[in-house]
């Protein structure tokens, strides 16, 4: 995670770990503006390097590997909360215990969030809408990656709609075009593949729901540049022109034998699953016209990475959106915000605890620690931690998501450490530290009195917690006390030693 930064950043750069393809700008901020001043773009097809385990062939991770390094030398002299680096439908699917993503970060040398369909679509559509007039009209937003396609509709700069459909270039050049062969037959049956796909969402997305349809992504914006070469289409992509290139595929009947203008020899071997991708989408959501844009996924990354800058967190809006959809009661997880901020404040340094990002998991999950109680009081910390995990949150890579839900699972009742095991050595250390903050926090607020809690005095050397009260008032208080006693017991068997006086 990103260090604390000591001063606001000129240049930024985001990283898009495609299934086909890497990305990486780079832009510097102008009066509040971006500037892009470097792009790189890298095929390594990452997709086509999964086999049926779910793990990369050597080939492709030493690919990618390599690419990363080459984006790490251009990153060097960025300090890390300048820097965003997202992977997507391939990496989430990856099942190596996460060694391909330990390898590839310390090859870029900045972290790597993998994020959830969703997310990608919010990003993508944020992306899209700063290069269109700011009107209100709704648009309908299609990106189509290697390994999964992208719908959103959206107005202004706020998403309204928002699916990930589990198809692409590389997964459908690969399923229905073998070895690069084209026929009318594979084209016919990738298109109902694709049909059958969106199928679920499509009377969601169909015309009747926007005024404009856009199209953003490498394979879109090949399409659109073969179509135009030809003379097919003078803006975007028309239905007809759509037709016309499925035609001219077919007639060609491999991959390495498409002579059309506008095509790149890197595209050419995906560009049938894409053309088919996107013609299942014409069809399903009844679109006739479609205008490209040129921005997708990596300008949105830069544009949230300005927003986090100026301190517009899409993450705060998604945690006071989650609490007021649960009714979660917003005065009792501020006072357990405030009283677990005010321990981290001071275990900050020997429990090298000085990361904003996990202040804000701190901060996130006190606020948040309540919101299993919409299910069950009985077993809420567990009902809390699985709506934390599966839900779709704005702004949130899976991995924050994941620690995120970790907290709020374990913040009372037995302290079960072995469950941050998987988070690596570090970090899995960090969260069980945050933990023991917040599960102390929600101590001492069990009351939900109003009133003020004591100036409460916390010292931490590794595995040793000492609390100090104002004199008298543990007496006083027999019940937080009892409560004590108990916590002390559950921190024990999970290897920290609680004292207090």
């Amino acid at each position: 995670m990103p260090d604390k930064p000591s001063a606001l950043p000129r240049t930024i750069a985001a990283v898009d770990l495609g299934s086909n393809s890497f990305h990486l700008i780079v832009a510097q901020i102008e009066n509040g503006q971006l500037q892009v001043i470097d792009r790189i773009k890298e095929m390594v097809r990452l997709g086509a390097g999964l086999n049926n385990k779910k793990h990369l062939t050597p080939e492709v991770r030493e690919r990618a590997l390599e690419c990363l390094s080459r984006f790490g030398q251009r990153l060097r002299d960025l300090p890390r909360n300048a820097v965003r680096a997202v992977g997507t439908n391939t990496l989430r699917q990856v099942r190596d215990g996460g060694e391909f993503l330990r390898q590839a970060e310390q090859a870029l040398q900045h972290p790597i969030e993998i994020i959830a369909g969703h997310e990608e679509a919010r990003l993508v559509y944020l992306g899209v809408a700063h290069g269109l007039a700011g009107d209100e009209e709704k648009r309908l937003v299609v990106d189509i990656g290697g390994g999964s396609t992208e719908l959103i509709i959206g107005s202004g700069m706020e998403t309204l709609e928002r699916e990930s459909l589990f198809m692409g270039c590389v997964s459908f050049s690969q399923r229905f075009f073998p070895e690069g062969r084209i026929s009318s037959q594979m084209m016919d049956a990738a298109i109902i593949a694709g049909r059958l796909e969106a199928r679920p969402v499509q009377t969601i997305y169909d015309s009747r729901h926007w005024e404009l349809a856009v199209g953003s992504s490498g394979t879109i914006r090949s399409i659109r540049d073969v179509v135009q070469s030809q003379g097919w289409s003078d803006k975007g992509i028309s239905k007809k022109s759509l037709k016309k290139l499925r035609k001219a595929l077919i007639e060609a009947g491999h991959a390495d034998k498409l002579k059309l203008d506008g095509l790149s020899d890197n595209r050419r071997p995906v560009f049938a699953g894409g053309v088919a991708v996107l013609s299942a989408v014409f069809k399903a959501l009844d679109i006739e016209q479609m205008r490209v844009s040129d921005l997708a996924l990596r300008e949105g990354l830069l544009y949230e990475l300005l927003g986090s800058i100026q301190h517009h967190d899409v993450r705060e809006r998604t945690v006071t959106t989650l609490m007021q959809r649960y009714s979660l009661d917003a005065d009792q997880g501020r006072h357990v915000a405030d009283t677990a901020l005010q321990l981290l404040e001071q275990v900050l340094d020997n429990w090298k605890l000085e990361d904003e990002e996990l202040r804000l998991l701190l901060k996130w999950s006190a606020s948040l620690h309540e919101i299993g109680m919409a299910i069950s009081h009985d077993g809420y910390h567990k009902h809390g931690a699985y709506i934390l995990a599966n839900a779709d949150l704005s702004g949130f890579s899976r991995q924050f998501q994941n620690m995120l839900a970790l907290l709020v699972r374990s913040h009372r009742r037995k302290f079960r450490a072995g469950l941050f095991d998987d988070l690596g050595k570090d970090m899995g250390e960090s969260c069980r530290r945050l933990t023991i903050l917040l599960r102390l926090s929600v101590l001492l607020h069990r009351g939900r009195s109003p009133g003020r809690k004591p100036e409460l005095g916390i010292m931490a050397q590794k595995n040793n917690i000492i609390l100090s009260f104002p004199k008298e008032w543990l007496d006083q208080h027999p019940l937080t006390q009892a409560e004590l006693e108990r916590e002390a017991k559950y921190l024990d068997a999970a290897g920290y030693f609680l004292s207090y006086s």
